[in-house]
């Protein structure tokens, strides 16, 4: 799943929120950008919600959007 994260990515640390992620799923990514996170990862919002919480970011469920997939399912079959 993808999705976009409104958040202050200037007090953003991307690596808390990084290992954060991982422990939900190891081949999760973060990205920032514009005025948010981007996030990629086998997870759904409430468990996003609470690694980005472990991670200091002060966000709620209205912070989050899910974005539609972009995989065209090339590499996995």
């Amino acid at each position: 799943m993808e999705f976009t994260v409104a958040c202050d990515v200037r007090s953003a640390d991307l690596a808390r929120i990084g290992n954060s992620l991982r422990e939900a799923d190891p081949a999760a990514m973060v990205d920032a950008g514009g005025d948010g996170l981007r996030v990629a990862g086998a997870f759904d919002v409430d468990t996003l919600l609470q690694a980005l919480r472990r991670a200091g970011c002060a966000v709620d469920v209205p912070d989050i959007a899910r974005v539609p997939s972009v995989c065209c399912g090339g590499c996995s079959g």
